[in-house]
C-alpha cells in the first residue's frame, strides 16, 4: 500500500494565514474542509468505483473479502482482527500482544498473496511511487 499511496499526487494549497501554497499533507485531500482532508470517505470512494466500473463496491464488501481471503493463510483470526480494527472477542483486546511490527509482517504476507492471484508482478524493495496499469 505504501508504493501506492507515495505515487499519488498531493493537492497543493493556499495557507489562509500566509499565504504560502505548498503541498497538502494529505493524499485523500479536500480543498472546501478547514483541515484539508477528507473526513468522510465515502461520496469520493463512490465516484472513484464508479469510474473504476466498480460500482456496489463497499468498504464493509472490502473488510469481508479481507477477512474471508485470509483463510487461504490460514493466518490467525486474531492477527486478522487486529489488522482489520479493533479485535471485539476478551482474550484478544486483554491478553494478546502483537506489536506492530508482528502485524506488519503478515499483513505484506497477505498482500503479497493477494497480488500473486491477481498476477500482479510486485517488487516490495522497489522505490515506491512508480504506478504502472495492470490489465
Amino acid at each position: 500500500m505504501l508504493h501506492l499511496l507515495t505515487a499519488l499526487p498531493h493537492r497543493t494549497m493556499t495557507d489562509k494565514k500566509t499565504g504560502r501554497v505548498a503541498a497538502n499533507r494529505w493524499i485523500f485531500s479536500s480543498a472546501t474542509r478547514e483541515t484539508g482532508c477528507l473526513t468522510e470517505p465515502n461520496n469520493p470512494r463512490t465516484r472513484a468505483c464508479k469510474a473504476a466500473g466498480l460500482e456496489g463496491l463497499t468498504l464493509h464488501g472490502l473488510r469481508r473479502s479481507f477477512k474471508s481471503l485470509t483463510e487461504w493463510l490460514e493466518v490467525s483470526v486474531g492477527v486478522v482482527a487486529q489488522i482489520m480494527g479493533p479485535p471485539s472477542a476478551t482474550a484478544e483486546k486483554h491478553y494478546t500482544v502483537r506489536p506492530l511490527e508482528l502485524l506488519r509482517v503478515h499483513h505484506e504476507r497477505i498482500e503479497a498473496w493477494m497480488l500473486e492471484q491477481a498476477g500482479i508482478k510486485f517488487d516490495a524493495k522497489a522505490a515506491p511511487g512508480a504506478l504502472r496499469a495492470v490489465a
